[in-house]
């Protein structure tokens, strides 16, 4: 906080003027012209606003000497109590260091871009310096061959990262191109390692199968080099490299070979000219669109790198209608339209610890200061453009056109369970290919001391819960008691099987996983079914942990990922979270609905009588309602028992038996 003079010019007093403390407008004469970002608090000592001046003193004063009336912005200068101030050296630091107190005090005036997402990356494991020989002893080692794989954190010198993507579906969009051109593999190292027999991938031409040598080190490596090329959007040296190869092979009559390459790039021509928007010369670059409507504001990210379009993302912030109020009120050196103000708000935010392009394409005008603080930040020089031609223009339109429907689908949705699941969707980072198809499963365990342990697993598929799919299985063989034993084993039964048929060459198509597992319960929980799936050759990122909050309250649920990615809390009003706890509850229910059914059963002996071979739900019935329950069933002799319509004498032999 910046160090201030003694005061010298009060503001002139007014009236009209909410009232503040003397002390308080002492600080404000008193403060410097110099660059610099300031903050307000209120009696409760939270923060009001956060801000950023060429001119501390000019724009500070400004809130002070002007009668705001009933506005959004005059109720926030009356609630001014104590006034903060860091004077900066220039504009573009007072500019980075706003957006970083923005993010971290959340303040209630200021517009807030919530995604606290990192963005997913493309991962091809090793770092390419170095190949490792394969002397052909022993299995594979997992390390001589590259793998893809999508991955989201922290990146490091020890793989080569491509991205960042606009979210996971992208990336599995670009890991599929691959399989399909470059065929490289993407099972996990483990399972690479144990292999004795090519899986599915192979049969059905995704994969060239290095984890039983069905392909050379060498020729593996220059797969792999030409994926990297062509995620760099080195297209065209890929073709002519290909081509090269091609015509080596046919000149030393090497049909085989020269059919495969010839094949690789008829692959990656026609993915080429599926491209949904034609390359341009930028190889990176970010097109930004914003719409403001019915309070409420969407800026669209569409990315575009190597010369591909990756598809886009939405954002919405929040207080908007507090920002217009502000925005109104200023003017002069801030932006001058609400959606400008709004889109550097956004750029302002995102960049701090998202890496930039070279080139930044706008719906709106983006000042010349901002664009050179992002340049300062990043160590390279940035371009912004507002009024593209050509190809650019039909990105922006796009974005623009984006922006537009996600915001009329918000507005439209809010409050819906359709919000709820879409809310779900971008807090998790899923890529349904369609919101209606979106499955997720879920599981609990319940029991009283370890007494009749059952597991349930419920269903929720277009926007709404399945009961029809419900399921509870009777969990046997553990020692009474033991969670972790009773979610293994329901998590075996339910996808032991549907993992085989997946793996099979004959699988149906019909046949898949749900888009998201939720476990009842935290780390430990997570471990478990992260084994499971292991061992099934399943997807990881699939299972999400549903750990209770302090004090078991709910709303402060945290949700733990079984693929290393860190705890989230999404908020105890966050429509996913509401989802979630919706699904978890419900699971919750049938799960203990079911374990004091079974308990019941057991302490009466009713699950005797369904045991009983040839004994269904209606011949059950009438037992019980002739003799008046279980005991009375158990008391009859084999006569009583036959008179009962439905069971035959030998029939009631065989219940007298299993009953005696």
């Amino acid at each position: 906080m910046s160090v201030l003079p003694p005061p010298t010019d009060l503001p002139a007093p007014a009236d009209d003027l909410p009232t503040h403390s003397q002390e308080l407008l002492a600080q404000v004469a008193a403060l410097p012209g110099l660059p610099g970002v300031y903050r307000y608090y209120d009696t409760a000592d939270q923060v009001l606003y956060v801000g950023k001046a060429r001119n501390l003193k000019k724009r500070v004063t400004s809130y002070f000497q002007k009668n705001h009336g009933g506005t959004r912005i005059g109720h926030m200068v009356g609630r001014i109590v104590r006034l903060e101030t860091t004077v900066v050296r220039s504009e573009a630091e007072a500019l980075i260091l706003e957006n970083n107190l923005i993010k971290t005090l959340a303040p209630r005036y200021n517009i807030i871009f919530r995604d606290d997402k990192s963005y997913p990356y493309l991962k091809i494991t090793g770092t390419g310096l170095k190949m490792l020989e394969d002397d052909g002893s022993g299995s594979p080692s997992p390390e001589t061959y590259a793998r893809v794989a999508y991955y989201r954190g922290a990146t490091d010198k020890r793989h080569r990262y491509f991205g960042p993507y606009p979210g996971a579906w992208a990336v599995k969009e670009t890991i599929l191109l691959l399989q399909k051109v470059f065929r490289l593999r993407t099972c996990e190292d483990t399972v690479f390692a144990n292999r004795t027999r090519p899986c599915l991938l192979y049969q059905i031409k995704r994969c060239t199968g290095p984890c039983v040598r069905y392909i050379g080190v060498q020729e593996y490596a220059d797969n792999v080099r030409h994926a990297e090329q062509f995620l760099r959007g080195e297209t065209q040296t890929v073709l002519k490299t290909l081509e090269e190869r091609m015509m080596t092979h046919s000149v030393a009559l090497e049909f085989e070979q020269a059919a495969e390459i010839r094949n690789q790039m008829q692959a990656l021509s026609r993915v080429l000219h599926q491209q949904a928007v034609e390359v341009g010369s930028d190889a990176d670059a970010d097109i930004l669109a914003v719409k403001v409507q019915g309070g409420r504001a969407c800026v669209n990210l569409a990315m575009v790198r190597g010369g591909r379009h990756l598809g886009d993302r939405a954002y919405f912030p929040a207080h908007v209608e507090d920002a217009q109020a502000l925005v109104t009120e200023r003017g002069g050196e801030e932006a001058p339209t609400v959606e400008a103000h709004v889109l550097e708000a956004f750029i302002a935010q995102h960049y701090l610890g998202v890496p930039v392009p070279e080139s930044l394409i706008t719906s709106e005008p983006v000042s010349a200061s901002l664009i050179k603080a992002l340049g300062e930040q990043s160590a390279m020089k940035i371009s912004a453009q507002h009024a593209p031609r050509g190809q650019r223009r039909v990105w922006l339109e796009m974005a623009q056109q984006n922006a537009a429907l996600q915001l009329a689908r918000l507005l439209a949705e809010e409050g819906s369970q359709q919000a709820r699941t879409r809310a779900l969707v971008e807090a998790l980072d899923l890529a349904p290919d369609n919101m209606e198809q979106l499955r997720i499963e879920c599981f609990d365990i319940s029991h009283t001391a370890g007494e009749a342990t059952q597991a349930s697993c419920v269903a929720f598929q277009g926007h709404r819960m399945q009961s029809g799919e419900y399921r509870r299985y009777k969990i046997e063989g553990i020692t009474p008691g033991d969670d972790y034993a009773a979610m293994r084993q329901v998590l075996q039964r339910r996808y032991g099987k549907l993992a085989e048929a997946m793996q099979a060459e004959d699988a149906a198509t019909n046949v898949r996983m749900p888009d998201l597992v939720l476990v009842d319960g935290g780390k430990g929980q997570v471990s478990m079914a992260r084994e499971v799936f292991a061992a099934l050759g399943l997807d990881l990122s699939l299972i999400v942990g549903v750990k209770k909050g302090e004090g078991r309250k709910v709303g402060l649920e945290e949700l733990v990922f079984a693929d290393g990615r860190e705890t989230v809390y999404l908020g105890h009003d966050s429509a996913a979270l509401m989802l979630v706890a919706q699904i978890r509850d419900e699971a919750h229910r049938f799960a203990i609905t079911g374990m004091r059914a079974q308990r019941a059963r057991v302490r009466v002996g009713g699950s005797r009588i369904e045991e009983i071979a040839g004994i269904g739900p209606k011949r059950r019935a009438r037992l019980l309602q002739r003799f008046g329950g279980v005991r009375g069933v158990e008391a009859a002799s084999i006569e009583d028992l036959a008179t009962v319509e439905g069971i035959s004498y030998q029939l009631a032999e065989e219940i007298y038996r299993a009953l005696h």
